[in-house]
Parts: C-alpha cells; structure tokens; sequence
C-alpha cells in the first residue's frame, strides 16, 4: 500500500464514511492513477479534465458512474492533498438526469409477492415492501429487531449509519412468524450459507428476477421499487409526506417529495381542461333524403 493511500484510507476511517464508500473511492483513484501509470500527487487538473473526457467519451460510463469517481477524486485533492482549488471549476459533476421510479400497483405486488418461490425469500422482499426497507437493511435485520409488543422494526445502522424505527404490519409480523418457526435462524433473521453471516443481497435480486418472469409483470421490479411503492402506496393513502420521510429515512424532505409526482391521487387529483369544456352542442342530424337504389 503506498503512502499516498494510506493517507486517503485513515482520513476516510476519521470521517466514519461507510465502508463501501471507502472501498469505492480508493479503487476510483487506483483506476485514475492507473489510467495515466502515474502517482495521483504528480497529476493535476489537465489531466483531471483529460480523463473525465476519457470516461464520459470512450469508456461511455452512465453518468452515475462518472459521479462516483469524481466525488473520489474531490475527496482525494480536497481532503488528503489538501489542493486549494475551485473543485466545482476543477472536478466538474455532470448533471445526472432525473428520472422517476416504475411503479407496481397494490395488485401488481400481491401478484408479484405470490410468485416468489422461497419462504425466506419471499419474507425479504415482503419486509422491503411492508416497511419500506431498503434490501441491505432487510437482509440484515436479527431476531431482536421485531418488536411485536410495541409492533415496530428497529432498522440498526442504515444508509448513513442513522437507526431508525419502522412499523411492523400485522401481516408482515404473521408472514415472520412463519418464516421463523420453519427456518428457526439464530443470528441474522435471514442467514446465508455460509454459518454466522447474513443472506447476501445478489441472491435475493435473482429470486426477485425469477419472480417477475414468473409473474409475466411488464414493469421492472426490484427489491428497491419495492421500496419506492411503500412510499407511494402511503402518498396514495393519506399519509404525510414529513411521516414517510422519518419511516424511509431520508436525511432531505425534498428527496421524499419526488415521490409527490408520482402518487397517482396527487397527480391526478386535478381534472383535464378537457373535462371542464362545455359539451358540445350536438349536431342536427340532415333530413333524410329519398334513396332510389
């Protein structure tokens, strides 16, 4: 490990960023420094530029992909070699287009949810849906984290190292239920194969694809929209838009309310200049004229 990112490494450790952020951010240097076969201390703002063009022009990353490794190399000009530059000027971010979510219907779900084979499975996604957990939340829930007696989901170290507590449904504690006195897990609600360690969330997206085939569902579905349809289905229902942020998690009440323009009884709540036209005064209909043939 050279000097430079160790240095990068402890002042990420400092900073509490989460692990996946750490490991995310040294491999987007380590492709940057490879990319010139140069030390990133010996590399400045033309090739910075040079190698965005590279990314966006050549390689054709989404412009997710950009945006990671420009919030790596910020943080590494910025925070580890301390450069005194206009990083909005330096390191510029790409505009990220804003595209809203698919999504299932009540009925869709039930219909998607009964084609998920597995139990285990099923209780996942189901835990997605019914809480609004993320999947890296749900698949890593204990025993512990049901709390029948006060009907609550305590989600421990979400996105952002933030707890928070969720409701726990009536109908999601009975499908738990189940699933727990046919599994009996120990540590982790949904453990893995592999002893001690929680299921892992690719095998879960595959039992979620297979459901969707077996569904025959036009709509792309995911742990994740599974997620966005909590949000919205509760938007749909009534409930506050302040509530839904507390119950996802969102650190910004604007990230929640995007979902604003997708719930169908806030969208359509207004009538079409359409319907509102007089109707239209009938035509007479012309006299009937004799037909010889």
């Amino acid at each position: 490990m050279t000097s430079l990112r160790q240095r990068m490494t402890e002042d990420m450790q400092v900073r509490n960023l989460a692990l996946n952020t750490q490991t995310s951010y040294v491999q987007q240097v380590s492709l940057f420094a490879r990319h010139f076969d140069k030390s990133p201390e010996l590399l400045g703002p033309e090739d910075i530029r040079a190698y965005q063009v590279y990314l966006t022009n050549e390689r054709k990353l989404a412009t997710g992909s950009v945006l990671i490794a420009v919030a790596a190399l910020r943080f590494l000009y910025k925070v580890s070699l301390k450069k005194d530059w206009a990083f909005e000027d330096v390191i510029p971010a790409p505009h990220k287009p804003e595209r809203l979510p698919v999504i299932p219907s009540p009925e869709e779900v039930v219909h998607f949810l009964g084609c998920v084979g597995s139990t285990k499975h099923r209780a996942i996604l189901t835990s997605c849906y019914a809480a609004g957990l993320r999947i890296s939340e749900s698949i890593h829930l204990k025993p512990t984290d049901i709390d029948s007696q006060r009907m609550v989901i305590r989600v421990d170290q979400g996105k952002g190292q933030k707890d928070r507590y969720v409701m726990l449904s009536p109908r999601l504690l009975e499908t738990l239920r189940s699933y727990w006195k046919a599994i009996r897990p120990k540590d982790w609600l949904f453990e893995g194969n592999v002893p001690g360690q929680p299921i892992n969330r690719s095998s879960v997206e595959l039992a979620c694809q297979k459901a969707r085939r077996l569904s025959c569902m036009r709509k792309p579905i995911t742990p994740h929209s599974l997620r966005h349809a909590f949000a919205v289905h509760l938007l749909e229902a009534g409930t506050d838009v302040r509530t839904i942020q507390l119950l996802l998690g969102h650190r910004s009440l604007a990230t929640t309310a995007r979902y604003l323009r997708i719930a169908t009884s806030k969208v359509c709540s207004a009538s079409s200049p359409l319907d509102l036209l007089p109707r239209p005064i009938p035509v007479e209909p012309e006299p009937n004229t004799h037909q010889h043939f």
